[in-house]
């Protein structure tokens, strides 16, 4: 249940239209009890039996359950039976046949308006509390430091916050619903069958604890199972995810079929295990519903008897009874479910909170500062970095610094830890050791909106959204300038392919920017970056990926970026850092040499002169 209490913590904010839902709950209980009840003057009237009998009888079983019944309830039956008589029994046969009806119309519109209230505010908790969580988890994933993207699969991560989230909003919804509108219907059906015979209701309430221990049993199994099967979602949700992202090397591999064969073997899995959950789960209600109509059968064959043998209880009443006992049959086997629900929901939950349980490594200190402005340097400080999973060291003491304006440039085989370097800049990872200082101060010590706030960052994966090329372009600023946004536009070569497309700046991209080629991917990009107009960039190969045309745009894009600004650029074509204030190659995480081009290139054994001398040998 600690799970479960934590789930019911999302449902605090709502308290008042709880208490409203449960007052509504007693309303229908309530006069659910009464239209059934109502039953026993009809039947009295149309088959001629003594409302005085009725009452009579009625009134002895009450009195040898006195001691079992609040005085309070008892008064109030009293009233209302004592109010009912004077009020329907006045006048012939037909007259009480069309006044009885009538209550019972207005009995059963009351009965369905409150529980037509009832679902409304019980609906509008579960959605509501259930979008407070999936919210809570979409923020928390926010914080979550890069490492956390890097090991789990996207389509995991997805089934938690949609799929296990409904899992436990469907769960809260019945449970909630149930746990308050059922209680006080057999609470109320309860008092009804007590009041026309105890010894009838002893023998009924014999189902319960029957009914529970069949119930706890099968809870616990579907608990377990309950598990596997979300977990068997998010393996299909992967895949799907993974198949939709590499459509294109799919059919460039011709591998449909092979795909196809992985997703089906995914989803059999999955019908395997959730047709076992159901298998498991669905019994309970049958189990409970034979027990209750065994139980049933007993009571009517000792009700029969009282009736037709003893003639100590009036046929109207018997099946008054009868019909008291068989309204709580329902509740009762809703109630059976709730377990199960409860199960399902802590299991869903688990992945959710699983999540909102991890605690991000890359965070604001209590204390942090805010990052006004870049003035002088920025500094690594015997830097070394290694990942979490590992042990090898990706950055081995790495000491530099670069002074504002500067274009710093770092090249180096793949692997060497350029990336890893600019990615420590932002705080995207922090070291293991050493610092890294702007202006003096460790960047541990800023506020990360702040510090992120002064960079602009250019990869080589370039990422737009499934939205109009403005709203790309002036992603997070709310009604921006067109005329600031064409203004970065051009300055990133971007003005001329955008308008010679079908709605100029209104153009929807589509996902991740498919209708866009590499280079006009990079160049909005770029002009996303210069609207922002920061006072540090990064480009991370940012022109690696594209041909000599697209590539001559974007760098030309970049030039103008730079200006004014400290730079920092990681490129494999070395062509496009010949002007860089300072060169550092970087091998196995460390500097191995550093200076400006012309510098570098008079070192005849140096690597800067091997991979240079290999990318323009031809020439």
């Amino acid at each position: 249940m600690k799970t479960y209490l934590r789930i019911l913590s999302y449902v605090r904010p709502y308290w008042k239209h709880l208490l409203f839902a449960i007052l509504l709950s007693i309303l229908y209980a309530v006069f659910n009890g009464v239209s059934i009840y109502l039953v026993i003057p009809l039947l009295d009237t149309l088959f001629q039996e003594s409302s005085v009998q009725t009452t009579t009888e009625s009134t002895t079983s009450t009195d040898s359950i006195s001691s079992i019944i609040p005085d309070f309830l008892l008064d109030l039956k009293d009233s209302v039976v004592s109010w009912f008589v004077d009020f329907v029994y006045i006048g012939d046969k037909i007259e009480i046949l069309m006044k009885i009806c009538i209550v019972i119309l207005i009995v059963f519109m009351l009965k369905n308006v409150f529980g037509y209230l009832q679902a409304y505010f019980m609906a509008y908790i579960e959605y509501a509390s259930m979008n407070e969580l999936r919210n809570a988890a979409y923020k928390h994933l926010h914080k979550l430091p890069l490492s956390f993207f890097k090991k789990e699969k996207v389509g995991d991560i997805i089934s938690r916050i949609t799929n296990d989230i409904v899992r436990i909003q469907e769960s809260i919804s019945a449970t909630f619903s149930n746990l308050i509108k059922e209680p006080f219907t057999i609470i109320v059906f309860l008092v009804i069958a007590l009041s026309i015979s105890w010894e009838l209701t002893l023998l009924a309430v014999i189902i319960l604890p029957l009914s529970m221990l069949v119930i706890g049993w099968i809870g616990l199994k579907v608990r377990a199972q309950s598990t596997i099967v979300q977990e068997k979602l998010a393996d299909i949700t992967s895949v799907l995810q993974e198949t939709i992202s590499g459509v294109k090397v799919v059919k460039a591999f011709g591998m449909e079929q092979y795909e196809n064969n992985k997703f089906f073997a995914e989803t059999k899995s999955f019908l395997r295990t959730v047709l076992k959950v159901v298998r498991i789960r669905n019994s309970s209600s049958p189990v409970t519903e034979i027990i209750s109509v065994f139980v049933g059968a007993v009571i009517i064959y000792y009700g029969g008897v009282l009736v037709l043998a003893e003639s100590t209880l009036t046929a109207s009443l018997f099946m008054g009874f009868l019909l008291a006992i068989f309204q709580m049959m329902r509740p009762i086997k809703e109630l059976s479910t709730v377990n199960n629900r409860i199960q399902e929901a802590s299991a869903a939950a688990d992945r959710v909170f699983e999540i909102l349980d991890i605690v991000p490594d890359i965070k604001n200190k209590t204390y942090a500062e805010t990052l006004s402005d870049f003035k002088n340097t920025i500094k690594f400080e015997n830097v070394s970095f290694k990942y979490e999973d590992s042990d090898e060291l990706v950055l081995d003491n790495i000491n530099f610094h670069v002074k504002k304006g500067d274009i710093l440039a770092l090249v180096g085989p793949s692997g060497g830890g350029k990336s890893t370097l600019v990615d420590l800049i932002p705080r995207f990872y922090d070291p293991a050791s050493g610092r890294l200082l702007i202006d003096g101060g460790d960047i541990r010590e800023f506020t990360l909106e702040s510090l992120r706030s002064k960079m602009g960052i250019v990869t080589q994966e370039t990422f737009l959204f499934n939205a109009s090329i403005k709203q790309n372009i002036a992603y997070g600023l709310d009604d921006y300038p067109l005329e600031k946004i064409i203004e970065a536009a051009k300055t990133a070569n971007a003005h001329n392919f955008i308008m010679e497309s079908t709605k100029g700046y209104d153009t929807v991209i589509g996902e991740r920017g498919v209708k866009l080629s590499g280079g006009q991917r990079q160049r909005i990009t770029i002009a996303r970056a210069l609207l922002k107009n920061p006072e540090i960039m990064i480009f991370d190969e940012a022109t690696s990926a594209l041909d000599s045309e697209s590539e001559m745009l974007v760098q030309e894009a970049i030039e103008r970026l730079m200006k004014n600004r400290t730079t920092f650029v990681i490129a494999h074509r070395l062509s496009t850092i010949r002007n860089a204030t300072k060169i550092m190659v970087i091998d196995y995480g460390k500097i191995i040499q550093s200076g400006t081009h012309d510098e570098l290139i008079k070192v005849d054994k140096g690597l800067y002169k091997m991979l240079y001398d290999m990318q323009f040998r031809d020439s």
